[in-house]
């Protein structure tokens, strides 16, 4: 009996010892799971940054930064959260022109699919310039998902990287979802006008009156 009653306590003491080795591991692991949360920083309309782990409501002057600090707009902040994560971390642009049939066929492909984007026109010469400094060509469509760039439009090519990236094959996007409008590559801005000077800030003529006598008695100048 007596040897029977320690075999039931060392079964006991390992049972216990196996409890708390899972409780350990369990809290090793509960400050992974804890680090794997999104954070997100919100700069207010007055500049204020505040930081929180739930998505917060924005408005027209907040704005939302995402992984890696990118802003998101909040259209992209709306979206479905798996949508909203590849969409913060990969953001695809589209580089249109006028009277482009391969820029429509690209604008097509991108809205069957339900892929959020951002679409600049380049139209003008200052336009062209941008163009050529980021694609390093004149090309369009010119497309760029995160820092990939794919020149020229190829319904097999921009699937493979849009399903490289991870965005969903068929289109999750919400009813309520409208893409934003197409804005220029370069905005123009205008100078601000030139303020006449005052008249206190005329130049005056500091020239001293002559008091040389007249060259002859009757004071006749020529």
């Amino acid at each position: 009996m007596k040897v029977k009653y320690q075999s039931d306590k060392l079964g006991l003491r390992t049972l216990c010892a196996s409890i708390c080795c899972s409780a350990c591991a369990a809290a090793l692991l509960l400050p992974v799971v804890t680090q794997a949360q999104t954070i997100y920083r919100v700069v207010g309309a007055d500049g204020h940054v505040t930081f929180s782990d739930k998505m917060p409501v924005t408005t027209d002057n907040a704005t939302v930064l995402g992984t890696g600090g990118r802003a998101l707009s909040a259209n992209v902040v709306a979206l479905p959260l798996e949508l909203r994560q590849v969409a913060g971390k990969y953001p695809v642009t589209l580089y249109t022109s006028g009277n482009c049939a391969p820029c429509n066929s690209g604008r097509e492909l991108l809205g069957s699919r339900g892929i959020p984007y951002t679409e600049r026109t380049v139209s003008t010469s200052d336009d062209s310039e941008a163009l050529q400094r980021i694609s390093g060509g004149s090309s369009l469509p010119f497309l760029t998902i995160g820092s990939q760039q794919i020149k020229g439009f190829s319904d097999t090519e921009w699937t493979q990287f849009l399903d490289a990236a991870g965005y969903p094959k068929t289109s999750v996007l919400p009813a309520s979802y409208r893409a934003p409008p197409a804005t220029p590559l370069v905005v123009a801005q205008k100078a601000a006008p030139v303020a006449p000077a005052s008249e206190a800030q005329q130049p005056r003529d500091t020239t001293a009156p002559s008091s040389a006598a007249p060259p002859n008695p009757a004071g006749i100048r020529f």
